[in-house]
């Protein structure tokens, strides 16, 4: 989705303001709450989605299922009633459990399986000078960033003329994920009286502790912020320190034993603390070995993503952080995010601003006052611990070694030619998506495409699942020489039409995902048997995402990166630019099945041949 820009002045709001330096949670009071869809229509709407997927007789099955879960005055009707009192109740009646279901009760380790990161373009430096130099610039444009939504000055999200829910802004920062024995939660340190004003600087596994406002509350200037990333250089030659950091890309049951065994020392309790409350953590990465050209964006992705390994950066991340900037010493830098928190499109407007503030001279003079020397963060560390930190180092770098990343940059064309043939360029993309895995895996799979939802007061994300009937039909026609060219061409704008269509239906809250969750959830609430529909093979089958796809379109070319949701997957995202798109596909080497590169290959060659099916007519 595209978002612009509305000035805040006009639809400003505050929530809550507790001191001067408080990020007030702000939204438009012009942002509706999150219906509840229609039963019949998500159930209907489910069918539909299943008889891709199905032979006949599995479809026939499930439908009499849903049927009865559906019919007048039945478990389904009562589980809906029970959503609508919710919805009547709270800020947003599915946002929480979303989050609750989707990302903190998930016991799969951090990096590659949730924390999505964004690779921007190589900077041109190569050396430690200009790599402080650069950061010193990133810190003070995040602090810039900061302050504009502290004072209101942020402008407000919109799509289509419509404000978007501005809430998750100020969350981003002093923000950080806690593990826990069953589930996570999300500590908000942000909203205490004194709110954080420090960062957090690792570099060779050493993390140190950055105050970057002055003592009068002012912001420090790049040229302070750059003395002090030198001292903290100065204090972080090569050592035998033991990467801390690595505990967090633990199982998360794992890191959570790991992590109260860590905080019953004093030490290590106030260490981390200094982590977790911190604005956002600053990665001062090594450099990387240097690799041929073709390969390097995928190299640099993967980077940003897991840090390469325990022999490289890796240890150089607390993968439970909200904000993560890595900053690398070959021009390299990107950002990672923790999702339970953090969004595409906030991150993306973040990102935005960065790179428009660096463009900037340095606006202000250093003040002479002397600053207190950055603080190191010293652990102490018995046999457990240690023992806890080389299973996590082992364990992660089976996992990175278990990941395949593919990274380019698809230069034939851009969003602009769907838009000449009046096709939206998502939609495009992701029926490209779908006959380029079939043509790989001869079968349809069951997809999911990340959609926002904060068109809605609180929203966060929804599925749109794929493929629909109508793009069943253009690819099994696509490659059958029976099918005239006419034929397959409106074969395919169907296709595109349907799936923009979904698209269109998700952004009014009108997703089938969530809306299921939520039936689900409500009977679990109600202290009810987990509606038969679930326990269906047939709902097993159509969540089993083997296509992860995601479009986060930023004003630069930048590209996300996440891994696969199943062994047997992949993981797609792109970001479409006028002329050229930029994507990522990650696929895991332990399935013989997919292969990145073989997906890529495919996917290039199908991209072009729509591209020549659409200019056949002109």
């Amino acid at each position: 989705m595209i978002l612009r820009k509305i000035h805040a002045g006009s639809c400003r709001a505050w929530l809550s303001r507790v001191s001067s330096r408080q990020e007030p949670c702000f939204f438009s009071s012009s942002v509706p709450s999150q219906p509840v869809p229609p039963l019949a229509q998500t159930l209907q709407a489910y069918l539909r989605a299943l008889e891709p997927l199905l032979p006949p007789e599995e479809i026939n099955h499930t439908r009499r299922m849903v049927q009865e879960f559906g019919m007048p005055g039945g478990l389904g009707a009562k589980l809906q009633m029970g959503l609508e009192r919710r919805a009547r109740s709270t800020k947003n009646w599915i946002a929480p459990w979303w989050v609750q279901w989707a990302y903190l009760e998930s016991r799969q380790p951090l990096p590659v399986h949730s924390n999505p990161a964004i690779s921007l373009p190589r900077r041109d430096y190569n050396g430690w000078r200009s790599q402080l130099l650069f950061a010193s610039k990133l810190i003070a444009a995040v602090l810039d960033f900061k302050a504009k939504i502290n004072t209101g000055q942020l402008p407000v999200d919109d799509l289509r003329g419509k404000p978007l829910c501005m809430e998750l802004y100020p969350l981003l920062f002093s923000s950080c994920r806690i593990p826990g024995p069953k589930h996570d939660y999300i500590a908000h340190y942000g909203r205490s009286r004194r709110s954080p004003t420090h960062i957090t600087v690792v570099r060779n596994y050493q993390f140190f502790q950055l105050e970057v406002y002055n003592s009068d509350g002012s912001r420090m200037t790049e040229s302070q912020i750059h003395s002090q990333l030198l001292r903290i250089r100065s204090q972080s030659w090569k050592t035998d320190k033991e990467p801390m950091g690595i505990l967090t890309s633990e199982h998360r049951h794992t890191w959570g034993q790991a992590y109260n065994r860590l905080l019953k020392d004093k030490l290590n309790k106030e260490s981390v603390r200094l982590i977790e409350t911190g604005l956002f953590s600053l990665c001062l990465d090594s450099p990387v070995m240097r690799i041929s050209d073709e390969k390097y964006a995928s190299r640099k992705a993967a980077q940003i993503l897991h840090g390469g390994g325990t022999f490289s950066n890796s240890g150089n991340r607390w993968f439970d952080k909200t904000l993560q900037f890595v900053v690398g010493e070959d021009g390299s830098w990107g950002l990672l995010y923790e999702q339970a928190t953090a969004e595409g499109p906030p991150i993306a407007t973040l990102l935005d601003h960065i790179l428009e503030y660096c463009e900037k001279p340095d606006p202000k003079r250093a003040p002479l006052v002397p600053l207190p020397m950055p603080k190191k963060l010293y652990f102490h560390i018995d046999r457990e611990i240690k023992r806890d930190i080389e299973h996590a180092k082992q364990n992660l770098d089976i996992l990175i070694n278990d990941l395949d990343v593919n990274v380019f940059n698809f230069k034939r064309f851009g969003k602009e030619l769907p838009k000449q043939h009046k096709l939206s360029p998502h939609s495009f993309i992701q029926i490209a998506l779908q006959l380029a895995y079939y043509r790989v895996h001869n079968e349809a799979c069951a997809s999911c495409d990340i959609v926002s939802q904060r068109m809605f007061r609180g929203g966060r994300t929804e599925y749109i699942r794929s493929p629909t009937n109508q793009t069943l039909k253009f690819i099994l026609a696509f490659n059958d020489p029976s099918v005239s060219r006419e034929a397959k061409l409106q074969l395919f704008r169907e296709a595109v039409d349907t799936y923009a269509a979904l698209t269109q239906q998700a952004l009014q809250g009108h997703g089938i995902d969530s809306h299921l969750l939520g039936l689900k959830l409500q009977a679990i609430e109600e202290g009810l048997s987990v509606p038969k529909i679930f326990m269906d093979t047939a709902y097993g089958l159509a969540t089993h995402w083997k296509l992860r796809t995601g479009q986060v379109p930023a004003n630069t070319d930048s590209v996300m990166c996440f891994g696969p949701l199943v062994p047997d997957g992949y993981a797609v995202c792109y970001n479409p630019q006028a002329d050229h798109v930029h994507f990522s596909i990650t696929a895991f080497n332990c399935c013989e099945e997919t292969h990145a590169e073989t997906l890529a290959v495919t996917l290039k060659d199908t991209l072009c041949q729509l591209q020549e099916l659409l200019q056949s007519t002109v």
